[in-house]
């Protein structure tokens, strides 16, 4: 996995273009297809990956302008995750079905280009986020995540990365699953 910050929004991006890619073409009926009660449709799936990147950067955004402001929001030698990669890290701390916090569960609503259009728009606060980090060790950027426990910078942004390629796989599920009159 990359370290360097532009390598990051980068992958990060990517997988952003992977998530719009999945849903695009999708009717409003295919979108707010539910397969069961416990499970989200497609567009309540993008509407979390929205609401999560949003809490996640703002927790990065936060604890960067701490660090440099000489009061780090978390004790660098607390950091129990230091050097591990998202992936070794998300395998060793969730459960097979997990379940999002509330300010990351679906509670807005709305139509699928709404959202679309919003998860596009999220790249500008990457590339400022960028400039926020510009100078500083990623690592040392640390702010507690959900349900993974410390995260630095780095890790955050893999997170952002692997957490939308999760969402795409169950997306391509739930279109799998369409019923024949909605294909």
């Amino acid at each position: 996995m990359p370290t360097d910050i532009t390598a990051l929004i980068r992958d990060v991006a990517d997988a952003r273009g992977r998530m719009l890619a999945s849903v695009a073409g999708l009717t409003e009926d295919q979108a707010s297809y539910r397969p069961s009660p416990d499970e989200w449709s497609i567009v309540e799936n993008v509407e979390h990956i929205v609401l999560a990147e949003v809490s996640g950067v703002s927790k990065i955004w936060q604890a960067a302008l701490s660090l440099r402001a000489g009061a780090p929001l978390f004790p660098p030698d607390q950091h129990t995750n230091r050097g591990l990669t998202i992936e070794q890290i998300v395998e060793s701390t969730w459960k097979p079905r997990e379940t999002a916090p509330p300010v990351a569960t679906p509670h807005i609503g709305g139509p699928l280009e709404f959202w679309t259009v919003h998860l596009a728009a999220c790249q500008l606060m990457l590339d400022r986020l960028a400039l926020v980090l510009e100078g500083l060790d990623l690592e040392a950027v640390v702010f507690p995540h959900f349900l993974c426990g410390p995260l630095d910078a780095g890790q955050r942004l893999n997170f952002l990365r692997f957490h939308s390629d999760r969402h795409v796989q169950q997306i391509e599920g739930i279109r799998n699953r369409l019923p024949p009159s909605q294909s």
